[in-house]
């Protein structure tokens, strides 16, 4: 009987040891919910915004480009400077070419103004890129405070926990002894 108490000891404490072996990092169990705050943040948040309107433009069209003032000047210049010159009776040629040059540049400059071009108007659409800028606030977490085998506890968690939060028991003797 001596024996068999001992073997059952022994087999007792070898279970015991297996069990503990077992459990070294605790053993699941879940927790009542108390209390659940949500916790947010201020989050700040730009985004473009492009922003188009309809704006009248002039434009500016160049006159034709045309000689034609320019040789009608030189050549009246020139037949105007060479019947002065006749009648006057010297430097014929000198005044023909000097007549010339001057009627060229007399015609130029009336052809430049004739076709001195024109302004057209046109509806152009405009657009540019804004940012707006808005501040949200965003769920981060919750603060959750729960009881658990009559004591209460804190923690923070990402989701939302429901009535009942799993927990994780870790029984450790005392270092006191």
């Amino acid at each position: 009987m001596k024996i068999q108490a001992i073997t059952l000891g022994s087999l007792l404490l070898a279970a015991s040891l297996s069990l503990q072996a077992g459990h070294a990092e605790g053993y699941q169990d879940t927790a009542k919910v108390t209390h659940v705050e949500p916790i947010y943040r201020t989050v700040e948040i730009t985004r473009p915004e492009r922003q188009c309107w309809d704006e009248e433009v002039e434009h500016y069209h160049a006159g034709d480009k045309t000689y034609t003032g320019t040789v009608l000047g030189g050549i009246i210049g020139g037949v105007v400077a060479n019947k002065v010159s006749r009648h006057h009776g010297r430097g014929n040629d000198v005044a023909t070419v000097a007549g010339a040059l001057l009627g060229s540049a007399i015609g130029h400059d009336m052809s430049r103004q004739k076709s001195g071009g024109y302004y057209t108007t046109s509806v152009e659409r405009r657009c540019e890129v804004t940012h707006e800028t808005t501040y949200e606030e965003q769920l981060v977490g919750y603060d959750v405070t729960y009881r658990y085998q009559g004591r209460l506890f804190t923690t923070r968690t990402k989701e939302h926990p429901g009535k009942r939060i799993p927990v994780t028991v870790d029984v450790r003797p005392d270092r006191r002894f």
